[in-house]
């Protein structure tokens, strides 16, 4: 599902040069598979998910999912894959203010593949625990409530990946394994590979297989 190979990523520093980012040789992660990366704060974890879903391009390598070296296309092609293929469960949630839940993940839906499921969408939510608030904006919800709709609607346009950036990050930790069996659960339900970023142990340990972003890339091995 997911091969990367030979990736560099660097950024252009104030003074001049480039700094390496990622430096990645290999990784490869099967279809269905559920893996989890951790690795120091700042140390490029969110590159690489936003490299993967071809939010950024890297200088070199290729970024293959789902058989399509997304390096490759054009910046609307790039767009268009990810919307269609790829869910992106944001740190930071990401969620349109304006909206009520039910419209952001309709709005998902519209991104993948350009038609509303109403039905869908509130299965979604109701999966989340969401479904007495579907008519609520961000404001009106708290920030675990934001985390639900934003998984809910990472996962509208039926995406064959889905990429999660520190999910439990921004939620008390209460709700903390709420949201990791949440993301979890529908993946192995609808038969998404999952690859989840974290610095934290807790979440980490429930992996089977856990990366560690130091051991993948290179920069952490010349320094």
């Amino acid at each position: 599902m997911l091969n990367l190979k030979n990736v560099l990523k660097t950024f252009p520093q104030p003074g001049g040069g480039r700094l390496t980012v990622l430096d990645i040789p290999e990784l490869q992660v099967a279809a269905g598979e559920q893996v989890v990366l951790v690795g120091r704060s700042g140390g490029g974890k969110t590159t690489l998910l936003h490299t993967i879903a071809g939010i950024t391009l890297p200088d070199a390598g290729s970024v293959v999912v789902d058989g399509i070296d997304i390096a490759a296309l054009s910046e609307s092609g790039r767009d268009r894959f990810r919307a269609a293929r790829i869910g992106y469960v944001f740190q930071t949630f990401n969620l349109l203010a304006g909206f009520t839940a039910l419209e952001n993940v309709r709005l998902g839906m519209t991104f993948g593949h350009g038609r509303h499921d109403s039905q869908r969408a509130r299965m979604l939510l109701e999966r989340v625990g969401l479904g007495d608030r579907l008519d609520y904006r961000p404001s009106q919800l708290s920030v675990g409530q934001q985390q639900r709709v934003a998984i809910a609607r990472a996962m509208a346009g039926r995406p064959k990946l889905l990429l999660a950036d520190e999910p439990t990050a921004n939620v008390d930790p209460a709700s903390q394994q709420a949201v990791i069996d949440l993301i979890r659960g529908t993946c192995t339900e609808e038969g998404i590979t999952l690859l989840m970023v974290t610095h934290s142990s807790e979440v980490s340990e429930q992996f089977e297989r856990v990366e560690s972003l130091e051991s993948l890339n290179r920069i952490f091995q010349t320094t």
